[in-house]
C-alpha cells in the first residue's frame, strides 16, 4: 500500500493556466523512418547558429576541410561551427539566414568533394572517469546547442547548472502541430537519446530525471520503455496533450508543479531542462566525439509529395531538401521554418538549415485556411483566456503597436514565450505574435544600447580614476625627488661650509663664529645709522605738516635774529630793520601802493592754497585782512610804523608843521592807507630775509616771549583794544589842550633813540596789556567801544585801518612815557 502511495506521489502531474488544442497534423511525416539525402552542390554555413556571439573564423578560402573541422572558435556563448563534410572553402561572406528579418550574417560557402571524410575523432566511453568540467568542455567544442529551436549554448547552460539542479527534465513533448522530428528521433534512436539523458544527469549530477512526453506519441513512448528496460534511474512521464504544453516554464509546472519565477531562471528552482535531440547531440559528442553537424528536420505540407523526416547537414539549402521529397510549388506558395504556430515565414528558398532548424512547412492553401485581413481589437479577451503565460496579450498589442515600450515593460511582454496561442483564437485575425516579436527586439537594441553607454561610462570613468592615480604617483614621485635633491644640496652646502672652516681654521683665520658676530654687529650699525637719518629728517617733514611747530621754529628763528641784531647793535652797525625805516620815507606812495596790492594779492593767493590743503598761514595779512593777522608779526610791523610815524613827525616839527597826533582822534585825519600797508609789506619781506639768513647760518636763538606772557591777540579784541586806545588818547589830548600843555607827539623825533624792531615788538606788548587792564577799568566805555567795534567790522575796511593807526599811535605814546631802561631785559 505504501509503495502504491510513493508511485501515486512520484507520477503526480499539475495542469498550467491557458493553452488551446489545435490539429495536430502529425501523421503526415511520422510514419516514415528517418533518412538520410543526397549531398548538396554546396553547402552556406552561417557562424551565428544560436544564442550569443559568433566565433573567430579559423579557416581561409581554399582550405580543405573534413567533416567535423572546426570552421570557427570561441569560449562562452561564442559557439563553434563545424564543416558539414570534407570539401573546399570557397569564400567567406554575406550572405540572407533563417531569420524573419531576412537579413544577411556572415557566412562560410563551401563545396563538398562527395568523400564525407570525418576529421579525427576522439572517442570516451569511460566518461565516468573524467572531470565534470572537461566533459562540459567537450560538449561546447562539439557545437552542440538547444535543438529544440532555443539554441541557447549546452555547455554555457550546464556550467550554470553545476550547482543546485535536483531535477533534469527532458523535453519530448514536442507539441506544436506538424513537427514529428522529435517522435522520430525517439522511435528510431531511443537508446543513444536515453544515454544521452544519463550524461547529463550525471554531469549535473541530479536526484531525478523525467522525461516528459505527450500522449499522442504512443510509438516513442513504447520505444524509450523498451530502451529502458528495468533502469529506474529515469523516469517517463506521459502528459496530455495541450499547446503548448513543451514549453519550457509551462512543462516544469506541469512535471512539478512549481513555476519558474519572474525574470529568473528554472535553475533558481533547482530544474534544468535540455531537448530530446540535444540529449541526443550530447551523447554523439561525449560518447562518439563527433561534432554537431547534422539533425533530424521534418518536411511536410500539403505541398511536399513525400513528407517525412530526414537526416540534414547542417548548411544544407533549403531549396535542396524541398526538391529530395517532391515539392510542388503553387502560386504565392508560402514556405515556413518551425510549426505553423512558432514559425516564421522564409524570405527565400536559398536560406541554409541551422541548428535550430527542426521542420520546414510547406502548405497549400487550403491548409492554411482563409487569409483574412487584419481587423481591429474587439476586447473578447480569447487571447487572455489562452495565454499559458498568464498575460494580457491585447494590453501589449497596443503598447507594441503604440511604440510604448515602458509599458509594455511593465506588463512582462519579456515573459511572453511566443508560442502563438493568442493569435490563434484571434477572431480578428491580428498576428499578435509578430507584434511582440518587434517590440522584443527594439526594447533588446535599446537595452544594448544602455549598456554600452553603461560600459563606456564605466570605461571613462576608470580611465579617469586611472589618469588620476598617475597623476598622484607623478606628483609623489616627483615630491620625492625634490626632497632627495633638497637633502643632497643641503649636504653638499654643509659639507663645503666644514670644508671652508676646516680651511681657515688650518691657516689660523678668524673664528667662522667671531666673524659672524661681527657681521651682525655692522649690521646693527647700518640700521642705527639708517634710523638717525630718518630721525633727523623727520622734523623738517613735520615742519610743513604742523602748524604750531612751524610756529616754534618761527618764534626761535626770531630769537636768533634779535641775538644778531644786538650783536650788530654792539658792534654799531645798523641792522636791515633798522635801514629800513630810516630809508622808508623816500618811497614813492605811489609805487609803494602798487606793491602793496601786488603783495596783497599774492598773500590771497597762497592763503587760498594753504587753506584748500588744511594749513593755517603764517604771513602776516594786509590791514584790510586784519582778522587773520599773527598777533607777533602785526606787532613788529606796528613797531616799524611807529618808527616811521615818529620820523615824520619829527621832520614836520622842523618845518614848523603841526603833527596830526595833536589833533583830536576824531577830527584828526588818517594816515594814509596805502603807504601804511606798502610799508607793512616791504617790513615783513625783510623781517622774512633775515629769519632766513639766520636760520642758514645755524645761529641759537631763543624765543622772546610776549610780556606778561599774553597770548595771541585775537582781532577783534585787537580791534576793540585799538578803541579803548583811541578814547583814551582823546581825553589825554583834551585835557593837555585845556592846560596849554604841547602834546609828546610834537617834540623832534631826532631826540628818541633809534629803535629797534625787537624791541618794539615787546614795547607794543606791552602796550597792548596796559590797554587791555585800562579797558577792564573802564566797562561802560567798554560797552559802548564795543558796539562801535561791531559796527566797524560790518563795515568797509576802512574804519579797521583808522582803528589800526590809533592803535599805533596809542602805543607810541605810551613807549614814550615810560623810561627806556624799563624795557631792558
Amino acid at each position: 500500500m505504501l509503495n502504491l502511495l510513493n508511485i501515486f506521489r512520484k507520477e503526480k502531474l499539475w495542469d498550467f493556466e491557458g493553452g488551446i488544442h489545435p490539429p495536430e497534423m502529425k501523421t503526415q511525416s511520422n510514419g516514415t523512418p528517418l533518412s538520410q539525402l543526397p549531398l548538396p552542390n554546396h553547402f552556406i554555413i552561417p557562424l551565428k547558429q544560436h544564442i550569443g556571439h559568433e566565433g573567430e573564423i579559423c579557416v581561409a578560402p581554399g582550405d580543405r576541410v573534413l567533416r567535423g573541422q572546426p570552421l570557427t572558435f570561441g569560449t562562452g556563448r561564442m559557439l563553434p561551427v563545424h564543416a558539414p563534410t570534407s570539401g573546399t572553402i570557397d569564400a567567406i561572406g554575406q550572405h540572407m539566414t533563417a531569420h524573419p528579418s531576412g537579413l544577411s550574417e556572415l557566412c562560410i560557402f563551401m563545396s563538398p568533394d562527395g568523400e564525407d571524410r570525418w576529421a579525427r575523432l576522439e572517442p570516451m566511453a569511460d566518461y565516468r572517469q573524467r572531470e565534470r568540467a572537461a566533459i562540459v568542455q567537450r560538449i561546447h567544442d562539439a557545437g552542440v546547442a538547444g535543438l529544440g529551436g532555443a539554441g541557447f549554448p549546452t555547455g554555457t547552460k550546464l556550467r550554470g547548472g553545476l550547482r543546485g539542479v535536483k531535477t533534469l527534465i527532458i523535453n519530448a513533448a514536442e507539441c506544436e502541430p506538424y513537427i514529428t522530428a522529435d517522435d522520430r528521433l525517439m522511435q528510431d534512436y531511443a537508446a543513444e537519446v536515453l544515454e544521452g539523458c544519463r550524461i547529463l544527469a550525471w554531469v549535473l549530477q541530479a536526484e531525478r530525471v523525467l522525461i516528459g512526453i505527450e500522449d499522442n506519441k504512443p510509438e516513442a513512448i513504447a520505444a524509450l520503455k523498451q530502451a529502458l528496460g528495468g533502469e529506474r534511474d529515469l523516469h517517463i512521464r506521459v502528459i496530455p496533450t495541450k499547446y503548448p504544453s513543451g514549453g519550457a516554464k509551462q512543462l516544469t509546472k506541469i512535471l512539478t508543479g512549481m513555476e519558474v519565477p519572474h525574470g529568473g531562471r528554472s535553475t533558481d528552482i533547482g530544474v534544468l531542462m535540455q531537448n530530446v535531440g540535444t540529449a541526443w547531440a550530447v551523447k554523439r559528442a561525449v560518447i562518439d566525439g563527433e561534432p554537431l553537424t547534422e539533425r533530424v528536420v521534418t518536411l511536410t505540407g500539403e505541398a511536399i509529395a513525400q513528407p517525412r523526416n530526414v537526416w540534414s547537414r547542417i548548411g544544407t539549402p533549403i531549396s535542396h531538401l524541398l526538391h529530395q521529397v517532391g515539392f510542388t510549388p503553387a502560386p504565392r506558395q508560402m514556405v515556413i521554418m518551425g510549426g505553423p504556430l512558432m514559425g516564421f515565414t522564409l524570405p527565400s528558398l536559398d536560406v541554409p538549415v541551422v541548428k535550430i532548424t527542426n521542420c520546414i512547412l510547406a502548405p497549400s492553401a487550403s491548409e492554411m485556411g482563409n487569409n483574412d485581413e487584419e481587423q481591429s481589437c474587439i476586447r473578447c479577451s480569447a487571447c487572455a483566456d489562452a495565454c499559458p503565460a498568464n498575460l494580457l496579450p491585447q494590453q501589449l498589442y497596443w503598447y507594441s503597436q503604440g511604440g510604448d515600450h515602458d509599458k509594455a515593460r511593465a506588463h512582462h511582454i519579456d515573459d511572453c514565450i511566443e508560442c502563438g496561442a493568442c493569435a490563434w483564437v484571434c477572431p480578428s485575425n491580428i498576428p499578435l505574435v509578430q507584434y511582440y516579436r518587434q517590440e522584443k527586439a527594439e526594447l533588446r537594441a535599446i537595452d544594448l544600447e544602455a549598456k554600452r553607454t553603461a560600459e563606456a561610462k564605466a570605461r571613462f570613468e576608470a580611465r579617469q580614476a586611472r589618469l588620476e592615480r598617475e597623476k598622484l604617483a607623478r606628483e609623489a614621485k616627483h615630491e620625492q625627488a625634490k626632497q632627495r635633491v633638497a637633502r643632497s644640496d643641503e649636504g653638499e652646502l654643509a659639507a663645503a661650509r666644514e670644508r671652508v672652516m676646516a680651511k681657515r681654521q688650518a691657516a689660523g683665520e678668524v673664528d667662522p663664529a667671531v666673524e659672524e658676530a661681527q657681521r651682525q654687529a655692522r649690521h646693527a650699525q647700518a640700521r642705527l645709522r639708517q634710523a638717525e637719518a630718518q630721525a633727523e629728517t623727520q622734523p623738517v617733514t613735520r615742519q610743513t605738516d604742523d602748524p604750531r611747530k612751524a610756529a616754534v621754529e618761527a618764534a626761535i628763528a626770531r630769537a636768533r635774529a634779535k641775538k644778531a641784531a644786538e650783536a650788530q647793535a654792539s658792534a654799531g652797525t645798523p641792522t636791515e630793520e633798522t635801514k629800513s625805516v630810516d630809508d622808508a620815507p623816500s618811497v614813492d606812495p605811489r609805487k609803494a601802493a602798487v606793491e602793496a596790492a601786488i603783495a596783497r594779492a599774492k598773500a590771497k593767493k597762497a592763503a587760498a592754497a594753504q587753506a584748500a590743503a588744511g594749513t593755517p598761514t603764517e604771513e602776516t595779512k594786509s590791514v584790510d585782512d586784519a582778522p587773520s593777522v599773527d598777533p607777533r608779526k602785526a606787532a613788529v610791523e606796528a613797531a616799524i610804523a611807529r618808527a616811521k610815524a615818529k620820523k615824520a613827525a619829527a621832520a614836520q616839527a622842523a618845518a614848523g608843521t603841526p603833527t596830526e597826533e595833536t589833533k583830536s582822534v576824531d577830527d584828526a585825519p588818517s594816515v594814509d592807507p596805502r603807504k601804511a600797508a606798502v610799508e607793512a609789506a616791504i617790513a615783513r619781506a625783510k623781517a622774512k630775509k633775515a629769519e632766513a639768513a639766520q636760520a642758514a647760518a645755524g645761529t641759537p636763538t631763543e624765543e622772546v616771549q610776549p610780556v606778561d606772557d599774553a597770548p595771541p591777540a585775537d582781532p577783534r579784541k585787537a580791534a576793540v583794544e585799538a578803541a579803548i586806545a583811541r578814547a583814551k588818547a582823546k581825553k589825554a589830548e583834551a585835557a593837555q589842550a585845556a592846560a596849554g600843555t604841547p602834546t609828546e607827539e610834537v617834540q623832534p623825533v631826532d631826540d628818541a633813540p633809534p629803535a629797534d624792531p625787537r624791541k618794539a615788538a615787546v614795547e607794543a606788548a606791552i602796550a597792548r596789556a596796559k590797554a587791555k587792564k585800562a579797558a577792564a577799568a573802564q566797562a561802560s566805555e567798554k560797552d559802548v567801544v564795543t558796539l562801535d567795534v561791531a559796527n566797524s567790522d560790518a563795515r568797509p575796511s576802512e574804519d579797521a585801518r583808522k582803528a589800526a593807526v590809533a592803535a599805533a599811535i596809542a602805543r607810541a605814546k605810551a613807549r614814550k612815557a615810560q623810561p627806556p631802561s624799563t624795557f631792558e631785559e
